[in-house]
Protein backbone atom coordinates (compact mmCIF):
# COMPACT_ATOMS: atom_id res chain seq x y z
CA UNK A 1 0.00 0.00 0.00
CA UNK A 2 2.80 2.20 0.25
CA UNK A 3 4.77 1.57 -2.58
CA UNK A 4 1.12 2.31 -4.00
CA UNK A 5 0.57 5.51 -2.06
CA UNK A 6 4.24 6.69 -3.54
CA UNK A 7 3.89 5.80 -6.87
CA UNK A 8 0.14 7.18 -7.24
CA UNK A 9 1.32 10.51 -5.50
CA UNK A 10 4.51 10.95 -7.51
CA UNK A 11 2.67 9.81 -10.74
CA UNK A 12 -0.12 12.93 -10.13
CA UNK A 13 2.17 15.28 -9.64
CA UNK A 14 3.87 14.48 -13.06
CA UNK A 15 0.59 15.10 -14.92
CA UNK A 16 1.25 18.62 -17.09
CA UNK A 17 -2.67 18.92 -18.17
CA UNK A 18 -5.90 17.72 -17.22
CA UNK A 19 -6.08 14.39 -19.93
CA UNK A 20 -3.07 12.78 -17.94
CA UNK A 21 -4.70 13.53 -15.23
CA UNK A 22 -7.49 11.76 -15.87
CA UNK A 23 -5.58 9.01 -17.37
CA UNK A 24 -3.73 8.76 -13.95
CA UNK A 25 -7.32 8.67 -11.91
CA UNK A 26 -8.47 5.90 -13.66
CA UNK A 27 -5.50 3.67 -13.19
CA UNK A 28 -6.15 4.30 -9.67
CA UNK A 29 -9.78 4.86 -8.25
CA UNK A 30 -11.54 3.46 -11.18
CA UNK A 31 -13.59 0.19 -10.48
CA UNK A 32 -10.65 -1.76 -12.25
CA UNK A 33 -8.27 0.42 -11.05
CA UNK A 34 -5.12 -0.65 -8.50
CA UNK A 35 -6.91 0.75 -5.04
CA UNK A 36 -9.97 -0.69 -6.23
CA UNK A 37 -7.70 -4.07 -6.62
CA UNK A 38 -6.56 -4.51 -2.79
CA UNK A 39 -9.97 -4.41 -1.93
CA UNK A 40 -10.39 -7.68 -3.94
CA UNK A 41 -7.97 -9.11 -1.26
CA UNK A 42 -9.73 -9.14 1.76
CA UNK A 43 -11.34 -12.09 0.81
CA UNK A 44 -8.54 -14.23 1.19
CA UNK A 45 -7.66 -12.43 4.93
CA UNK A 46 -9.04 -13.32 8.24
CA UNK A 47 -11.80 -11.93 9.52
CA UNK A 48 -10.31 -10.34 12.55
CA UNK A 49 -7.68 -8.81 10.27
CA UNK A 50 -10.37 -7.24 7.34
CA UNK A 51 -11.52 -4.24 9.34
CA UNK A 52 -7.86 -3.25 9.57
CA UNK A 53 -7.02 -3.93 5.64
CA UNK A 54 -10.33 -1.75 4.88
CA UNK A 55 -9.77 0.81 7.06
CA UNK A 56 -5.95 1.07 5.32
CA UNK A 57 -7.20 1.09 2.03
CA UNK A 58 -9.85 3.83 2.65
CA UNK A 59 -6.80 6.03 3.84
CA UNK A 60 -4.77 5.25 0.97
CA UNK A 61 -8.00 6.25 -1.53
CA UNK A 62 -8.80 9.53 0.33
CA UNK A 63 -4.99 10.30 0.24
CA UNK A 64 -4.91 9.91 -3.57
CA UNK A 65 -8.62 11.85 -4.30
CA UNK A 66 -7.25 14.55 -1.86
CA UNK A 67 -4.10 14.92 -4.19
CA UNK A 68 -6.56 14.74 -7.21
CA UNK A 69 -8.43 17.38 -6.39
CA UNK A 70 -5.53 19.81 -5.81
CA UNK A 71 -3.45 18.71 -8.97
CA UNK A 72 -6.65 19.17 -10.77
CA UNK A 73 -7.00 22.38 -9.12
CA UNK A 74 -3.69 23.48 -10.06
CA UNK A 75 -3.90 22.34 -13.50
CA UNK A 76 -7.41 24.26 -14.13
CA UNK A 77 -5.72 27.50 -13.06
CA UNK A 78 -2.60 27.15 -15.99
CA UNK A 79 -5.05 26.25 -17.90
CA UNK A 80 -6.93 29.77 -17.29
CA UNK A 81 -3.93 31.73 -16.81
CA UNK A 82 -2.81 30.44 -20.02
CA UNK A 83 -6.12 31.47 -21.94
CA UNK A 84 -5.61 35.03 -20.03
CA UNK A 85 -2.77 35.53 -21.63
CA UNK A 86 -3.98 34.48 -25.29
CA UNK A 87 -6.69 37.10 -25.27
CA UNK A 88 -4.95 39.92 -23.50
CA UNK A 89 -6.04 43.16 -24.39
CA UNK A 90 -2.79 45.72 -24.67
CA UNK A 91 -4.78 48.91 -23.13
CA UNK A 92 -1.36 51.08 -24.54
CA UNK A 93 -2.83 50.74 -27.74
CA UNK A 94 -4.28 53.32 -29.24
CA UNK A 95 -8.40 52.49 -29.51
CA UNK A 96 -9.97 53.16 -33.01
CA UNK A 97 -13.07 55.45 -32.19
CA UNK A 98 -16.61 54.32 -33.68
CA UNK A 99 -18.07 55.94 -36.35
CA UNK A 100 -21.32 58.01 -34.91
CA UNK A 101 -24.01 60.34 -36.54
CA UNK A 102 -23.66 63.82 -35.87
CA UNK A 103 -26.23 66.96 -35.04
CA UNK A 104 -27.72 68.34 -38.82
CA UNK A 105 -25.94 71.69 -39.25
CA UNK A 106 -29.36 73.03 -39.83
CA UNK A 107 -30.04 71.55 -36.35
CA UNK A 108 -27.51 72.99 -34.89
CA UNK A 109 -28.13 76.53 -35.77
CA UNK A 110 -31.84 76.24 -34.81
CA UNK A 111 -31.14 75.07 -31.71
CA UNK A 112 -28.33 77.60 -30.72
CA UNK A 113 -31.27 80.42 -31.50
CA UNK A 114 -33.77 78.69 -29.81
CA UNK A 115 -31.58 78.12 -26.91
CA UNK A 116 -30.76 82.06 -26.82
CA UNK A 117 -34.59 82.87 -27.07
CA UNK A 118 -35.33 80.92 -24.07
CA UNK A 119 -32.60 82.43 -21.94
CA UNK A 120 -34.78 85.88 -22.93
CA UNK A 121 -38.18 84.00 -21.71
CA UNK A 122 -39.47 83.02 -24.81
CA UNK A 123 -41.84 80.08 -25.24
CA UNK A 124 -41.27 77.64 -28.32
CA UNK A 125 -44.58 77.31 -30.50
CA UNK A 126 -45.52 75.03 -33.47
CA UNK A 127 -47.83 74.46 -35.82
CA UNK A 128 -48.83 72.08 -38.65
CA UNK A 129 -47.15 71.81 -42.07
CA UNK A 130 -50.63 71.51 -43.48
CA UNK A 131 -52.27 74.86 -42.79
CA UNK A 132 -55.07 76.18 -43.67
CA UNK A 133 -55.64 79.65 -45.87
CA UNK A 134 -57.31 80.96 -42.96
CA UNK A 135 -54.10 80.98 -40.84
CA UNK A 136 -51.61 81.49 -43.21
CA UNK A 137 -53.27 84.53 -44.75
CA UNK A 138 -56.12 85.77 -44.14
CA UNK A 139 -55.20 86.10 -39.59
CA UNK A 140 -51.67 87.76 -41.52
CA UNK A 141 -53.65 90.32 -43.18
CA UNK A 142 -53.42 89.02 -46.82
CA UNK A 143 -57.15 88.71 -47.71
CA UNK A 144 -58.29 87.01 -50.72
CA UNK A 145 -57.46 88.45 -54.08
CA UNK A 146 -54.66 89.98 -52.26
CA UNK A 147 -51.61 90.18 -54.97
CA UNK A 148 -49.33 89.39 -51.87
CA UNK A 149 -50.56 86.09 -52.53
CA UNK A 150 -49.02 85.78 -55.87
CA UNK A 151 -46.18 86.47 -54.15
CA UNK A 152 -45.76 83.63 -51.79
CA UNK A 153 -45.58 80.85 -54.74
CA UNK A 154 -47.98 78.49 -52.71
CA UNK A 155 -48.55 74.98 -52.70
CA UNK A 156 -52.24 74.08 -52.07
CA UNK A 157 -53.80 71.29 -51.69
CA UNK A 158 -57.22 72.20 -52.32
CA UNK A 159 -58.96 75.96 -52.34
CA UNK A 160 -58.77 75.20 -48.41
CA UNK A 161 -55.82 73.77 -47.86
CA UNK A 162 -52.18 74.32 -48.37
CA UNK A 163 -48.63 73.99 -47.50
CA UNK A 164 -47.74 76.33 -45.04
CA UNK A 165 -45.26 79.02 -46.89
CA UNK A 166 -44.10 80.76 -43.21
CA UNK A 167 -43.97 80.22 -39.77
CA UNK A 168 -46.44 83.33 -39.44
CA UNK A 169 -49.12 80.83 -39.50
CA UNK A 170 -48.12 79.45 -36.20
CA UNK A 171 -47.94 83.29 -35.01
CA UNK A 172 -51.38 83.61 -36.00
CA UNK A 173 -52.44 80.63 -34.35
CA UNK A 174 -50.78 81.83 -31.35
CA UNK A 175 -52.28 85.13 -30.96
CA UNK A 176 -55.96 83.17 -31.39
CA UNK A 177 -54.90 80.54 -28.23
CA UNK A 178 -53.95 83.57 -25.75
CA UNK A 179 -57.84 84.97 -26.92
CA UNK A 180 -56.53 89.10 -26.30
CA UNK A 181 -54.26 88.39 -23.07
CA UNK A 182 -50.70 89.17 -22.68
CA UNK A 183 -47.56 89.56 -22.55
CA UNK A 184 -47.07 86.83 -25.36
CA UNK A 185 -43.45 86.44 -26.18
CA UNK A 186 -42.80 83.39 -28.19
CA UNK A 187 -40.65 81.94 -31.45
CA UNK A 188 -41.90 79.90 -33.46
CA UNK A 189 -39.35 77.73 -35.80
CA UNK A 190 -40.84 75.37 -38.63
CA UNK A 191 -40.16 73.72 -42.53
CA UNK A 192 -42.48 75.95 -44.60
CA UNK A 193 -42.99 75.29 -48.98
CA UNK A 194 -42.63 77.34 -51.66
CA UNK A 195 -42.91 76.71 -55.46
CA UNK A 196 -39.27 77.78 -56.37
CA UNK A 197 -36.51 76.47 -58.84
CA UNK A 198 -33.52 74.99 -56.44
CA UNK A 199 -30.24 76.38 -56.54
CA UNK A 200 -27.43 77.64 -54.85
CA UNK A 201 -29.47 80.18 -52.32
CA UNK A 202 -33.13 78.84 -53.09
CA UNK A 203 -34.59 76.25 -51.68
CA UNK A 204 -38.54 74.52 -52.42
CA UNK A 205 -38.50 73.89 -48.68
CA UNK A 206 -36.89 75.85 -45.87
CA UNK A 207 -36.68 76.14 -42.43
CA UNK A 208 -38.26 79.37 -40.98
CA UNK A 209 -37.65 81.12 -36.96
CA UNK A 210 -40.18 83.60 -36.64
CA UNK A 211 -40.58 85.55 -33.32
CA UNK A 212 -43.35 87.62 -31.51
CA UNK A 213 -43.68 89.30 -28.52
CA UNK A 214 -46.86 91.22 -27.81
CA UNK A 215 -47.79 93.12 -24.59
CA UNK A 216 -48.07 97.04 -23.27
CA UNK A 217 -45.63 99.62 -24.64
CA UNK A 218 -43.79 97.37 -27.43
CA UNK A 219 -42.17 99.82 -29.69
CA UNK A 220 -39.38 99.71 -31.96
CA UNK A 221 -36.75 99.94 -29.94
CA UNK A 222 -36.96 96.81 -28.06
CA UNK A 223 -37.23 95.04 -31.76
CA UNK A 224 -34.07 96.41 -32.45
CA UNK A 225 -32.62 95.66 -28.87
CA UNK A 226 -33.40 91.96 -29.43
CA UNK A 227 -32.07 91.50 -32.74
CA UNK A 228 -28.95 93.24 -32.08
CA UNK A 229 -28.31 90.72 -29.24
CA UNK A 230 -29.41 87.73 -31.80
CA UNK A 231 -27.16 89.40 -33.98
CA UNK A 232 -23.87 88.93 -31.32
CA UNK A 233 -24.92 85.78 -30.39
CA UNK A 234 -24.47 84.52 -33.62
CA UNK A 235 -21.75 86.51 -35.10
CA UNK A 236 -19.64 88.07 -32.57
CA UNK A 237 -19.68 90.64 -30.65
CA UNK A 238 -18.22 93.26 -33.09
CA UNK A 239 -21.69 93.17 -34.90
CA UNK A 240 -23.98 95.90 -35.42
CA UNK A 241 -27.29 95.95 -36.98
CA UNK A 242 -28.90 98.44 -39.53
CA UNK A 243 -32.62 99.12 -40.28
CA UNK A 244 -34.01 99.89 -43.58
CA UNK A 245 -37.41 100.15 -44.90
CA UNK A 246 -39.70 97.44 -46.47
CA UNK A 247 -43.08 96.01 -46.75
CA UNK A 248 -44.59 92.82 -45.53
CA UNK A 249 -48.57 92.67 -44.52
CA UNK A 250 -48.16 91.11 -41.30
CA UNK A 251 -46.17 94.43 -39.73
CA UNK A 252 -46.84 97.88 -39.91
CA UNK A 253 -44.05 99.46 -39.68
CA UNK A 254 -41.82 97.03 -41.94
CA UNK A 255 -37.87 96.55 -42.14
CA UNK A 256 -35.09 94.86 -43.09
CA UNK A 257 -32.69 94.05 -41.12
CA UNK A 258 -28.86 93.76 -41.69
CA UNK A 259 -25.92 92.54 -39.79
CA UNK A 260 -22.49 94.02 -40.28
CA UNK A 261 -19.71 91.34 -42.21
CA UNK A 262 -18.42 89.01 -39.86
CA UNK A 263 -16.15 88.04 -42.78
CA UNK A 264 -14.82 91.98 -43.34
CA UNK A 265 -16.10 93.54 -40.33
CA UNK A 266 -17.79 96.00 -42.45
CA UNK A 267 -14.77 96.95 -45.05
CA UNK A 268 -16.22 95.31 -48.01
CA UNK A 269 -15.96 91.34 -49.16
CA UNK A 270 -17.61 89.07 -51.55
CA UNK A 271 -19.90 87.93 -48.71
CA UNK A 272 -21.18 90.66 -48.16
CA UNK A 273 -20.81 91.85 -51.81
CA UNK A 274 -18.42 94.69 -51.24
CA UNK A 275 -21.50 96.45 -48.97
CA UNK A 276 -19.80 95.86 -45.46
CA UNK A 277 -23.09 94.48 -44.76
CA UNK A 278 -25.44 90.98 -44.92
CA UNK A 279 -29.25 90.89 -44.95
CA UNK A 280 -30.61 88.56 -42.52
CA UNK A 281 -34.39 88.88 -42.10
CA UNK A 282 -37.42 91.06 -42.14
CA UNK A 283 -39.35 92.31 -39.16
CA UNK A 284 -41.36 94.92 -37.73
CA UNK A 285 -44.26 96.27 -35.76
CA UNK A 286 -47.28 93.48 -35.33
CA UNK A 287 -49.84 95.29 -37.88
CA UNK A 288 -53.10 96.90 -35.96
CA UNK A 289 -55.43 95.00 -38.28
CA UNK A 290 -53.00 91.38 -36.94
CA UNK A 291 -53.96 92.23 -33.27
CA UNK A 292 -57.91 92.93 -34.13
CA UNK A 293 -58.43 89.94 -35.88
CA UNK A 294 -57.08 87.81 -32.80
CA UNK A 295 -59.01 90.01 -30.35
CA UNK A 296 -56.24 92.65 -28.93
CA UNK A 297 -56.85 95.67 -28.65
CA UNK A 298 -54.11 97.86 -31.18
CA UNK A 299 -55.27 100.92 -28.67
CA UNK A 300 -53.86 99.31 -25.41
CA UNK A 301 -50.91 96.82 -26.52
CA UNK A 302 -48.44 96.76 -29.58
CA UNK A 303 -46.15 93.89 -30.61
CA UNK A 304 -43.17 93.24 -32.78
CA UNK A 305 -42.53 90.63 -34.96
CA UNK A 306 -39.80 88.91 -37.18
CA UNK A 307 -38.82 86.30 -39.63
CA UNK A 308 -35.24 84.36 -40.46
CA UNK A 309 -34.25 81.80 -42.51
CA UNK A 310 -32.71 78.96 -40.82
CA UNK A 311 -30.32 77.99 -43.70
CA UNK A 312 -29.17 82.09 -44.70
CA UNK A 313 -28.04 82.00 -40.97
CA UNK A 314 -26.35 78.63 -41.26
CA UNK A 315 -24.71 80.38 -44.75
CA UNK A 316 -23.49 83.01 -43.41
CA UNK A 317 -21.89 81.68 -39.93
CA UNK A 318 -20.23 78.92 -41.48
CA UNK A 319 -19.04 79.87 -44.63
CA UNK A 320 -21.10 77.69 -46.78
CA UNK A 321 -21.80 78.86 -50.31
CA UNK A 322 -24.60 75.79 -51.61
CA UNK A 323 -27.88 75.39 -49.64
CA UNK A 324 -28.54 72.50 -51.72
CA UNK A 325 -25.73 70.90 -49.67
CA UNK A 326 -27.95 70.74 -46.69
CA UNK A 327 -30.17 68.18 -48.24
CA UNK A 328 -28.10 66.23 -50.14
CA UNK A 329 -26.86 64.02 -47.32
CA UNK A 330 -23.61 63.79 -47.76
CA UNK A 331 -21.48 62.33 -44.83
CA UNK A 332 -18.24 64.28 -45.86
CA UNK A 333 -20.29 67.84 -45.54
CA UNK A 334 -21.95 66.75 -42.69
CA UNK A 335 -19.24 65.35 -40.57
CA UNK A 336 -17.32 68.46 -40.18
CA UNK A 337 -20.49 69.70 -38.17
CA UNK A 338 -19.34 67.38 -35.03
CA UNK A 339 -17.41 69.94 -33.70
CA UNK A 340 -19.97 72.48 -33.46
CA UNK A 341 -22.35 70.27 -31.49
Amino acid sequence: MEKLRKDGLEAIQACTNLSELGNVRNEYLSKKGLVSQLMLQMKDLPAEEKPAFGSKVNELKQSLENAFKLKEQELEDLKLNEQLKLGKIDITLPSSLPRVGTLHPLTVVQTEIEQFFIGMGYLVEEGPEVELDYYNFERANIPQNHPARDMQDTFYINMEWLLRTHTTAIQTRTLEAYKGEVPIKVICPGKVYRKDDDDATHSHQFVQMEGLVVGERISMSDLKGTLEKLAKHMFGDARVIRFRPSYFQFTEPSVEVDVSCHICNGKGCPTCKHTGWIEILGAGMVHPNVLRMAGFDPEKVSGFAFGLGVERVALLKYGIDDIRQFYTNDLRFLSTFRRFE
